[in-house]
């Protein structure tokens, strides 16, 4: 029998709260700030983006941001918005100057959607438009309009916009400086001139992409990079040394493509067609791009990105209807490239040797594989180390951004773990054993290793992330020692031969509680003495405390609380200002006198006592 279907199933919700209901729609994952795709750093990359293309337009000098119990201010000092038209801006669909090309050209936000959906998903929500000594105030409550004013004032021309994001949406979230640190220092190195102030630090860049890159690179690179300039686009790159993978970071309009697009796969068939054509070789492509690293920036009018977070680019075109990306790129490289080969024997040759290099490396690789073709077969989707899900993060699929793996020690945790996951977005890879310290392995070796073979497969990661198949990679080892040591190796692993899956963001380490606390009205699960204390306070004296040991200790029901909505995820996050190599030597290579110092000197004996 058909369910009863009437006018009362028919709703029609407000742009506040549809917003608010499918927030997914407008900022891709929610989170809770661990990861630098959460939601609340896409309510500020919105924010500031509206000031980034202000700044285009006219040139100003600074952006003050700043970041204090959660409350949000970023003050631009461009024209303002007009005093007319505040309100509708911030809470209005569909409503802005980015619709005229005339006012704005060549910039990220054009669909009006950006500063309404950070409106809707605060708080608290107050943006105040300077111009001419006037000025309008607005604040709103999740998209609701409480109070307007205006006033004279002597604040220079520009725009104010605050806000706190709303914990009934993100939960309880928590901002990482370093995620909002990175995103200015791409700001400032894509808009040169530009000074972006951060709770009192200062933002700035002289040598625009070149510094991007320089800061991006972790290894010894070949040669110092090459930058080239177009009207529209530019992009610098040089080459490291040894074993390394292809690493272009991409940019539209300013917009940090992550995820890459049309743009990116035009620099790449753009670069090998004009280094064969340069050496009148025919070599093959990822010989060619193996060790590139490369920055590129393009602008083009009214960009398309596959989302409302714009982190892929879909456009065909830099003009609707005029020249196409592929061509006016690969018009860029075959006259400038060339030129600069020419011009630079030395970086010629340097590139040919390293073409030469891979070429060797691949042929060794493919001959590794070969010899090992049956531990390479059990590398399918269906090998018993993996249970996988249902939705990957290379699809289309809405809740791609949710797709997680969890890397486990033994079958013990790994059962525990697969009971209690969401099978549609959740896989579980067990390790056996401890994986090998591949510090000073070659590149080759792991396909010979049956745990690394079968852990790239399932990633899908051997010829970089453009195919990853899980958006949060989660290493889930217990919290004693054997589990930390399991930890590093893995670091180790992804450190020296995928390097690019950590500065992207996708590698983390899953908290789990040391401590369950709980009477007959509440449980509380603690991961550290000062949860254990305050649940203590809380429950009372008299609560039953458990130490967990390790994962297998914990219920497949507790594991389903602990790895849902509320999961602790701990960022492994890259810092540019260290070279992987020099950080691998000092941690996972010989032991040295400068080790055994450092270890003395940071020996935490509170630790040391727990474990006796």
């Amino acid at each position: 029998m058909n369910a009863k279907y009437t006018e009362e199933h028919i709703i029609s919700l407000s742009w506040n709260e549809h917003v608010r209901m499918r927030p997914g729609m407008y900022i891709g994952k929610v989170g809770n700030g661990s990861s630098r795709d959460d939601g609340i750093y896409v309510l500020l990359k919105e924010t500031i983006d509206n000031s980034i293309d202000e700044f285009l337009m006219v040139k100003y000098s600074k952006i003050e941001i700043s970041l204090k119990d959660n409350l949000v201010s970023v003050r631009d000092y461009g024209r303002g918005i007009p005093l007319g038209k505040v309100v509708d801006v911030v809470s209005k669909i569909n409503t802005g100057a980015k619709y005229d090309s005339i006012a704005f050209k060549k910039t990220v936000g054009l669909n009006g959607v950006g500063a309404k959906a950070v409106n809707a998903l605060s708080q608290y929500y107050r943006v105040v438009s300077f111009r001419d000594h006037k000025a309008v105030e607005a604040i709103f409550s999740k998209g609701v309009l409480q109070t307007t004013r205006n006033f004279d004032s002597d604040e220079a021309n520009g725009t104010l916009v605050q806000f706190i994001p709303d914990e009934e949406i993100f939960g309880q979230y928590e901002f990482h400086d370093e995620f909002i640190e990175d995103m200015l220092w791409n700001y400032v190195c894509l808009n040169k001139k530009l000074k972006i102030i951060y709770n009192d630090k200062e933002f700035y860049s002289e040598n625009g992409i070149i510094d991007l890159l320089q800061k991006r690179i972790s290894s010894e690179i070949m040669f110092d990079i090459i930058h080239i300039e177009d009207e529209d686009f530019e992009f610098a790159f040089t080459y490291a040394m040894g074993d390394a993978n292809e690493e272009t970071f991409s940019y539209v309009n300013g917009q940090y493509t992550v995820q890459g697009g049309t743009h990116v796969q035009a620099f790449r068939e753009a670069f090998t067609e004009t280094i064969r054509n340069f050496y009148n070789k025919n070599y093959d492509a990822s010989d060619i791009r193996n060790g590139l690293l490369a920055t590129l920036s393009i602008r083009i009018h009214e960009p398309v990105f596959e989302s409302q977070t714009k982190t892929k680019l879909g456009s065909m075109y830099m003009v609707p209807n005029g020249k196409s990306i592929r061509s006016y790129i690969g018009e860029v490289l075959k006259k400038h490239l060339d030129n600069e080969l020419h011009r630079r024997p030395d970086i010629a040759k340097a590139i040919q040797e390293k073409i030469l290099f891979n070429e060797k490396q691949r042929k060794d690789i493919n001959n590794i594989k070969k010899v090992s073709r049956e531990v390479l077969k059990k590398a399918s989707l269906h090998n018993k180390k993996l249970r996988d899900c249902k939705i990957h993060f290379n699809t289309n699929h809405e809740r791609r951004l949710e797709t997680s793996i969890f890397i486990t020690e033994g079958d013990s945790a790994s059962g525990s773990i697969t009971k209690a996951r969401d099978a549609n977005i959740q896989a579980v890879f067990s390790l056996k054993g401890k994986p090998l310290n591949v510090h000073k392995a070659a590149k080759k070796s792991i396909f010979a290793n049956e745990e690394f073979a079968l852990l790239i497969a399932a990633l899908n990661i051997d010829n970089g992330l453009d195919n990853l198949r899980y958006n949060n990679v989660i290493i889930a080892t217990d919290a004693d020692e054997d589990g930390k040591h399991i930890r590093l190796l893995l670091l180790t692993f992804f450190l020296k031969f995928y390097p690019d899956l950590i500065k992207a963001g996708h590698l983390y380490v899953l908290q789990t509680p040391l401590f369950r606390v709980r009477n007959k009205q509440k449980t509380i699960y603690c991961y550290n003495d000062t949860e254990k204390q305050k649940a203590l306070n809380q429950l009372g004296n008299g609560s039953e405390i458990t130490r967990f040991k390790g994962l297998g200790e914990i219920s497949p029901d507790e594991f389903r609380q602990l790895i849902g909505k509320n999961i602790r995820l701990e960022p492994i996050v890259y810092n540019s200002e260290i070279k992987i190599d020099q950080l691998l030597d000092f941690y996972m290579g010989e032991n040295t006198a400068t080790r055994a110092e450092f270890v003395i000197e940071n020996l935490r004996y509170n630790e040391i006592l727990d474990l006796l």
